[in-house]
């Protein structure tokens, strides 16, 4: 069996800091989970555009900056600076880590991202 070649972690925070719901939502597998901090998890694509909608639209933009990267296997680690353009006009840089897991098609079947979002809306 061939395995088509996972997403890049680079490649999937540039869709993230274009703000394009919909190509993000086309890297997931069709029952993927998203877990955003500690929120409950979004199950399925449908899920993942609402939530990941309603986060984009509390900020005005965001840009990440990769500083460590580690590939297991399926699974893809990445210690990142995000920084928020907050809708008042500041900015806030925050420390996160995403871990990814794609499956066999390529597509993330589970994205986890830790950090505290409260400097965003503080």
């Amino acid at each position: 069996m061939t395995r088509t070649t996972r997403p890049q972690a680079r490649d999937v925070f540039a869709v993230v800091d274009a703000m394009d719901v919909a190509a993000l939502c086309s890297l997931f597998a069709e029952n993927g989970r998203f877990t955003f901090g500690n929120n409950a998890p979004l199950v399925g694509v449908k899920e993942i555009h609402g939530g990941a909608t309603l986060f984009l639209e509390s900020i005005s933009g965001l840009r990440h900056k990769m500083v460590n990267e580690w590939r297991v296997d399926d699974e893809t680690i990445v210690e990142l600076k995000v920084t928020y353009d907050r809708k008042d006009g500041q900015q806030v840089t925050i420390p996160c880590v995403t871990i990814f897991h794609c499956d066999g098609d390529g597509k993330i079947d589970d994205y986890r991202i830790y950090f505290d979002v409260t400097p965003i809306y503080a």
